[in-house]
């Protein structure tokens, strides 16, 4: 579905991923941990093109999105991003929220919107939060009418930047039970996430990044009981 192929970001001086190669097949759940600074959120923002690539090439559902003449706009219909910091308009209710793209773009007249919100809301246990504002809702409430904002597009792919880390401890979990479900239910997903629990339990690959690369990939079990890089070794006896 995602296929990355020497891909290269620089921000002036700083060179942030050099040389990613990574193929993301259809379902799958891709979890990428490492520490601050390796390139995991540029990664993922380049994959829908929040950044631009300075060299290499993505792919998506076998189109090339890096080439110039692609139509970003369109690509990105296809992918959901879920930011850290939910990202939502604070004066739109959370209904007008959701189903502000899906009516904008003409993909749903606003009954089937309306009707389509409400079903991903009660999915998702807010479906009493309607016509609250997103300043009404926790944290965790919040990051969850943010992840049905993007459901409600119809993505093919969802992209998740660290999640939870702008969350109180004990909205983590729900935030977390909401991708879980996601990802029972067939999602291709690719998370950035410093929850090793998640990445044990869904992925069905953790990458470590570090340097701009990616050092190690593998099944969870393998990578959090068997890793052979040494930095991956030492960075997991930190956070485990």
């Amino acid at each position: 579905m995602i296929k990355v192929c020497n891909l290269q970001k620089s921000f002036g001086d700083n060179h942030v991923l050099k040389g990613v190669n990574y193929e993301i097949k259809h379902g799958e759940k891709i979890v990428i941990i490492g520490p601050s600074g390796s390139g995991k959120s540029t990664f993922l923002r380049c994959l829908n093109l929040l950044e631009e690539p300075t060299s290499g090439e993505i792919y998506f559902d076998g189109q090339l999105i890096t080439d110039k003449k692609c139509d970003v706009n369109k690509v990105r219909q296809h992918m959901g991003m879920v930011f850290q910091h939910f990202n939502l308009f604070n004066n739109l209710t959370i209904m007008n929220n959701i189903t502000l793209a899906p009516t904008k773009l003409k993909l749903k007249t606003k009954e089937e919107a309306n009707e389509d919100a409400l079903r991903l809301l009660k999915i998702v246990g807010l479906e009493d939060k309607a016509d609250a504002f997103p300043s009404q809702l926790s944290g965790g409430q919040k990051q969850r009418a943010a992840i049905v904002r993007s459901l409600a597009m119809n993505p093919k792919v969802m992209l998740f930047d660290e999640p939870t880390s702008a969350l109180d401890p004990e909205m983590v979990g729900e935030v977390l039970q909401v991708m879980k479900n996601l990802a029972d239910d067939g999602m291709t997903m690719v998370v950035v996430t410093h929850e090793m629990g998640f990445a044990r339990e869904v992925a069905s690959k953790v990458l470590f990044f570090d340097e701009g690369v990616i050092k190690e990939e593998n099944t969870p079990k393998e990578f959090f009981e068997n890793p052979q890089n040494p930095r991956l070794v030492d960075f997991l006896s930190k956070v485990l």
